[in-house]
């Protein structure tokens, strides 16, 4: 304690001096300036999720008018008035900020509109004066109905003015943007997360308060970070929504590819969280210098943007890319980690919150916000109908009111008499005192009639609604939906529970043993789904991972392929050519929450010629050939064995103008089916076919008539269960547009023909059609999807082979198998 002592002679008139423990001031002046720094400057607020300096520039900017239909204004002059009215720390500490809060590559949804060099993750903005910034529409989401008394406002730091304690913020942006920040003894590191599925997790706990944290992680599943990527392993997610704390790794999307007809490379097209292209090419240099990464030959960095990141690693000749990939996951940033610490301030108070925790918070803040908004509005609604009530009294007796005027010695009598006279209200009297003369006509008195009377409706409504915790809820719930359909994107970031990669190895078991680097060649079923995703499974989950597709959204199968990871596969397309590449980089995904949509499009990880797309995948160590069918109705089983080493190669010659629809492999016993535009089924045994060689064009293989086509082509297990679907149309209907008629008919009442003949007739067209839009012939049950992959109902009941089908619901976009 500080003890005072009385004046020394030599001491200076009226002067005091105090001896105080140093320990104790130190303490006392280190929690306030730790106090400081958590409260006013490091940590986010849980309800708006930004911290003061954020909240203060998106509130100034606001102020001055820089709306996204607005002109940009140079990023100065806001950093200037932010510093003179809200914020005395500094010009460098508000542009970082701002600067932040434009970023694409930081935020899911960016809150400023930056226009000039505002950096990237390698490189820093230009100065201030150098930009220019206006708000974007998101921001305003975040600052609208401030002038309607929705928060508490404080004095600034001068008390010149008063400042917002929180925005009103109609989205969770802690939650969909994140946040970083260090403070004295804690930090806060939080992920960004998709907008959609919050604004889902967040209606869902409204109408569910006691909602369990399973139940919410159905609406989020996992960060859904800016730069894409895919995050390996949820448990660390799991156990950060459970308590706020938690780590996971995330991976660089990368496709091998091939650079020259001669030369493999990696193409590295979406990058870790936080991770820019020039620290990973900066480590890969390290790595080779140092002779800890072995076999690459160069690294080229084509980002540009136009066409987005893109970074090629080549790999040097008798490598292989899967290897290599593994060595620059262990040991660059193409897999970082990424830790939630999630403290963030409640009630003033820096607390360490989960998923539920902060949408709670959100949610309480935005009840509030909307009771508050409608208690003001219905206080400014019953303002007005007293006043247009008065005006309508004055009107009605117009003629009276001015002599009462005229008589009027001054305007407080002519008040005070307007009051007695007509029993108005002071506020009343006033306002009729202040009327104007043109407000007088009969038009003026149906115009505030109408008014009054929308009023009285408004006023109802918003009684009703602050009387019913339901309905404020409801309101709440829908306008977190207009947010979510105006400012929600598809999810970028992919998420799979594959086991941890070879990253956790320890370095010297590494260089004892190279065969760590690459992944296990394990066993596993790849699978592709009608709507052109891929995805790879254990090959002992294989039956429980079929069965649990059928739940999925794109359910339908085209092709199953049983290989292993390492092994090569061939992609077959449409232009006839056959690419080979290895299920190690598919999706992988465990059996509890498979779903053929987690998978990703097969175009992602192979390259296609414009308007290619992949018709099947096949094995390259089958014994089976291949059978393929061409539009123009040509054949062709190839023969198996030697492929060539090409990376890729064409396996038939087409004619000018054909194009493959279909391919399989194809045992002896197999039914090779055609189905063609104009009605016609033909298949025959595949043994009549004679296998040749990749450069033979085919043989006839069913009969077109002139103006038709072939449609679908596959070889058929003629031991199993069959049937055949066929959807009829019109040609001169725009495609999508007309859901056309459905047919289910059993394949065995299709008799086998001979090859290169015409076929029997599959489906009975009625008036208003004149071809089939879509045929598939396969093992039950068939399942049909949309253009999007939803399921399509199909007709349970099976009709005769040449029956005319029932109407369709909707339109089908393709069919494949389930098991």
């Amino acid at each position: 304690m500080a003890t005072p002592t009385k004046p020394t002679p030599d001491s200076p008139a009226g002067e005091r001096i105090e001896d105080i423990d140093v320990t104790t001031e130190m303490q006392g002046s280190f929690l306030e300036y730790a106090y400081s720094v958590i409260y006013s400057r490091a940590l986010p607020d849980a309800r708006d999720g930004l911290k003061p300096v954020q909240r203060r520039i998106l509130y100034q900017m606001s102020e001055m008018g820089l709306r996204p239909e607005k002109g940009h204004v140079k990023s100065s002059r806001v950093v200037g008035d932010v510093m003179g009215k809200l914020h005395p720390h500094g010009d460098a500490s508000i542009y970082d900020a701002m600067v932040r809060l434009t970023q694409s590559f930081i935020l899911r949804v960016p809150l400023i509109d930056g226009h000039g060099n505002f950096g990237s993750l390698d490189d820093g903005p230009a100065a201030p004066r150098y930009t220019e910034a206006r708000l974007q529409a998101s921001a305003i989401a975040m600052t609208d109905d401030l002038d309607e008394d929705v928060v508490d406002f404080v004095p600034n730091y001068d008390n010149s003015t008063t400042q917002p304690e929180v925005l009103p913020a109609a989205f969770p942006n802690l939650l969909v943007n994140g946040a970083s920040g260090i403070a004295v003894g804690m930090a806060t590191n939080m992920a960004p997360h998709n907008l959609i599925e919050v604004v889902g997790a967040a209606q869902y706990l409204l109408t569910n308060p006691d909602a369990s944290l399973e139940e919410l992680m159905q609406f989020v599943p996992g960060p859904d970070l800016p730069t894409g990527g895919t995050i390996i392993g949820l448990n660390g997610v799991k156990d950060a929504y459970a308590n706020g704390r938690g780590a996971f790794k995330t991976r660089a999307k990368v496709a091998v590819e091939s650079i020259t007809a001669r030369k493999m490379g990696l193409v590295v097209t979406e990058l870790p969280y936080l991770v820019g292209p020039e620290r990973v090419i900066e480590k890969i240099k390290d790595g080779v210098n140092n002779k800890k990464i072995v076999g690459i030959s160069d690294v080229t960095d084509l980002t540009d943007r136009n066409h987005g990141l893109r970074l090629v690693i080549g790999i040097k000749t008798g490598f292989s890319p899967d290897a290599v990939l593994e060595q620059l996951y262990r040991l660059t940033p193409l897999e970082d980690n990424f830790s939630i610490n999630a403290v963030t301030l409640v009630d003033g108070r820096p607390q360490t919150l989960g998923l539920k925790a902060l949408l709670e918070v959100f949610l309480k803040h935005r009840l509030q916000v909307v009771t508050r908004r409608s208690k003001y509005r219905l206080a400014r609604h019953l303002e007005r109908l007293h006043l247009v009530e008065g005006l309508l009294i004055a009107i009605v007796d117009i003629d009276e009111v001015i002599q009462v005027i005229r008589q009027s010695d001054d305007s407080d009598q002519a008040r005070t008499r307007l009051r007695e006279v007509f029993d108005l209200s002071e506020l009343q009297a006033e306002y009729i005192l202040e009327l104007r003369l043109r407000r007088l006509t009969k038009f003026s008195r149906i115009e505030l009639e109408a008014e009054a009377e929308k009023l009285r409706a408004e006023i109802a409504r918003l009684q009703a609604l602050l009387s019913d915790d339901k309905l404020i809820r409801a309101l709440v719930s829908e306008e977190l939906d207009a947010v979510a359909d105006k400012f929600g994107t598809p999810r970028r970031t992919l998420l799979t529970e594959a086991p941890a990669s070879i990253a956790t190895t320890s370095r010297a078991a590494a260089r004892k043993n190279q065969a760590v680097l690459e992944i296990a060649d394990e066993p596993c079923i790849v699978l592709l789904s009608t709507t052109g995703r891929i995805i790879r499974v254990g090959i002992s989950e294989g039956d429980t991972v079929l069965a649990a597709s059928r739940r999925s959204k794109h359910d339908a199968i085209r092709s199953r392929v049983t290989t292993t990871t390492r092994t090569e596969i061939g992609a077959i397309t449409n232009r006839g050519r056959l690419i080979r590449f290895t299920a190690v980089d598919l999706p992988s995904v465990p059996t509890s929450s498979v779903q053929l949509g987690a998978g990703a499009k097969i175009s992602e990880y192979l390259t296609l010629e414009k308007k290619e797309r992949v018709l099947a995948i096949v094995s390259l160590d089958s014994d089976e050939p291949i059978a393929l069918g061409t539009r123009q109705g040509t054949v062709k089983r190839v023969t198996p064995g030697v492929w060539p080493s090409k990376p890729e190669f064409e396996i038939i010659s087409l004619k000018a103008g054909d194009e493959l629809v279909g391919a399989a492999h194809s045992a002896d016993d197999a039914e090779l089916t055609f189905v063609t535009s104009d009605t016609q089924l033909l298949h025959f045994a595949a043994s009549a076919v004679r296998p040749q060689g990749l450069s033979a064009g085919g043989m006839a293989g069913i009969r077109v008539s002139a103006g038709a086509e072939v449609i679908f082509f596959d070889a058929v297990d003629a031991d199993a269960e069959n049937v055949a679907v066929t959807v009829s149309g019109s040609s001169v209907t725009i495609p999508g547009t007309d859901p056309g008629r459905v047919k289910l008919s059993e394949f065995s009442q299709f008799p086998a023909k001979g090859r290169g003949t015409g076929g029997v007739r599959a489906h009975s067209l009625l008036k208003g059609e004149d071809v089939l839009t879509l045929a598939w012939v396969g093992r039950v049950p068939a399942t049909a999807v949309g253009p999007d992959g939803a399921v399509r109902q199909l007709p349970t009941e099976r009709t005769k082979r040449d029956g005319s089908g029932v109407p369709l619901d909707s339109v089908i976009g393709s069919i494949g198998f389930t098991p």
